[in-house]
């Protein structure tokens, strides 16, 4: 599970349209083109499909080529290797004054620690992890992964905190760009062991 409470910055790539759902309420989706700097090579953009309820009229008139900030929650979700970025919006700001793209918030996570752990100490003398762990979902043929790198700054490391247990996080979100493929980053705010209920039918 991965989900991105952000506000995202970008230029609109698709006008707003208005739809409804099966209850037959309005909601109005369009699409956001936001650049992610390379701190080496080229800069990459990704497209964010945004969907806000409510009507044209109550959420403002959004066209091609407009600079807008959006809030809400974004779930980046990975078919194949094509990745998708879909954002639920609670609030859609269409006259901002923010001229560089961007998105920014903060990632909570479950999933799967990988095959290693580093233990470092800052020049202080605290100590700090650095590990990378993969959310996975269903797909048609299996699963697909989406790999996390997360770094937990001023604790010692718990007993439980081993390569291949489960964890939750939640933290400061970080997108960048190596070797033209865009990484997920997590400065650790909350970590801590998860550990699956059993089923109960009866439940």
């Amino acid at each position: 599970m991965m989900k991105c409470n952000v506000t995202i910055c970008g230029v609109v790539s698709k006008a707003a349209i208005c739809r409804t759902n099966k209850e037959g309420k309005p909601f109005v989706t369009f699409s956001v083109a936001v650049v992610i700097p390379a701190k080496n090579g080229i800069n990459k953009t990704i497209e964010v499909s945004v969907l806000k309820d409510g009507t044209l009229t109550e959420v403002g008139n959004i066209v091609t080529g407009q600079r807008i900030e959006a809030v809400g929650v974004l779930i980046p979700r990975k078919h194949g290797e094509n990745m998708y970025y879909n954002m639920n919006a609670t609030a859609v700001n269409t006259d901002t004054t923010v001229k560089e793209d961007s998105i920014v918030g903060q990632l909570e996570f479950r999933g799967k620690i990988g095959k290693t752990i580093d233990e470092k100490k800052s020049k202080k003398g605290e100590p700090y992890q650095m590990f990378s762990a993969y959310s996975a979902t269903k797909a048609e043929n299996g699963f697909e992964y989406i790999w996390v790198r997360l770094v937990r700054f001023n604790k010692e490391r718990e007993a439980w905190l081993v390569p291949g247990c489960r964890i939750t996080a939640k933290g400061e979100l970080e997108l960048s760009l190596y070797n033209d493929r865009l990484t997920f980053s997590c400065k650790v705010d909350e970590l801590a062991e998860y550990v699956p209920q059993p089923y109960n039918h009866n439940a």
